[in-house]
């Protein structure tokens, strides 16, 4: 199998010995989102193929990685958005994670790490004319060490809504018709195009146009790619329209203290629980 770790949490920013711990251990149990029993998942090498690796932050888990890489072949998707402080409040700079993204990609080869421009956030802060010049800004600074880049146009769930509304005051969010996102990613995908990186969308393939192809965040080619030997899982995503390989997620919501004001992962910041993910 294929692990997640995960787009419940940030288990590289915040729960590095948690994992290593896990990992030690070979196994971990997952508390259910949905209110039922916990299900373990085997961290055992001869039952993972691969590990996926969701992030902001990887500086305290560089022997995490290491770790999991004398389990198995794994990827990191690394989220860099540059957003205003209002909406991230604790997330790390630009520069830190340019950093780190470099030293993901000469540690452990450039197929290693895939750039996040995730959410596509329409707010009066960072209206389509923003996302333009920040996304190139980004670009020209992460495009030597990544391939490939994914966007999502940000969907409002109840948690998100409430989350702004709360994280961020005064701030105006708008929710655009298709059309009027479909045209903002397409001229986001050109820019990445002329960085010479490959424009992605994850699960919302009713927004693809121009440059833009289906994300598989769940890769197993990528996988493939850094293994050296072929990675095999079914395609079975997430939800309608997610292209990604089949993969057990090991994170549990609420436990993301980056603060993210638009975050559908948390439902009260200031709850957070830090250093496990447990159930």
């Amino acid at each position: 199998m294929i692990i997640s770790a995960s787009y419940r949490s940030d288990i590289p920013a915040f729960h590095g010995g948690w994992f290593g711990a896990r990992l030690a251990e070979g196994f971990v149990d997952v508390p259910n989102p949905y209110g039922a029993k916990p299900y373990r998942v085997s961290l055992a090498p001869a039952d993972v193929d691969g590990f996926v690796f969701w992030t902001r932050n990887t500086r305290p888990f560089h022997a995490g990685l290491d770790a999991a890489a004398a389990v198995a072949p794994f990827m990191v998707t690394y989220t860099v958005t540059g957003y205003p402080e209002q909406l991230e409040r604790g997330v790390p700079p630009v520069a830190h994670a340019v950093t780190e993204v470099a030293r993901l990609a000469s540690h452990h080869g450039p197929r290693a790490v895939v750039w996040r421009y995730d959410p596509v956030l329409w707010t009066d802060l960072t209206p389509a004319g923003f996302h333009r010049q920040n996304f190139a800004r980004l670009a020209d600074r992460l495009s030597p060490h990544v391939d490939e880049v994914t966007f999502s146009a940000a969907t409002l769930y109840a948690k998100s809504t409430r989350n702004l509304k709360r994280m961020a005051p005064g701030v105006a969010v708008a929710d655009p018709d298709d059309a009027a996102k479909r045209d903002l990613l397409a001229e986001l995908g050109a820019i990445a195009v002329d960085h010479g990186l490959r424009p992605t969308v994850c699960s919302q393939p009713h927004l693809l146009s121009g440059p833009l192809q289906p994300a598989a965040c769940i890769d197993t080619a990528r996988l493939s790619d850094i293994a050296g030997h072929p990675v095999h899982a079914r395609q079975k995503g997430n939800r309608p329209g997610c292209a990604c390989a089949e993969s057990r997620d090991i994170g549990r919501y609420d436990s993301c203290a980056h603060g993210c004001a638009y975050c559908y992962a948390v439902r009260d910041h200031s709850k957070v629980v830090l250093g496990t993910v447990s159930a």
